[in-house]
């Protein structure tokens, strides 16, 4: 009998379909201010879209939040 050999196969990590593109906050914010401010209809399309943020970030937006509600308040 010829003894079989095992071959260990790495999965390849999961690629994601949609390419992601770095930018700065202070690229975005200004164009995201300008489609907001001007009522720009492709601004809709995305508004369900996810948007990820380094944990930083998204801590700063959080109090940031909050201080708005207590000033409105």
């Amino acid at each position: 009998m010829s003894s079989s050999r095992l071959r260990l196969f790495r999965p390849e990590p999961p690629r994601s379909s949609e390419p992601t593109i770095n930018l700065s906050v202070a690229q975005l914010v200004p164009l995201l201010v300008d489609a907001y401010q001007t009522d720009r209809v492709w601004l809709n399309d995305f508004g369900d879209e996810p948007v990820r943020v380094t944990s930083d970030l998204y801590e700063i937006l959080l109090a940031y939040q909050q201080l708005r509600r207590s000033d409105a308040a």
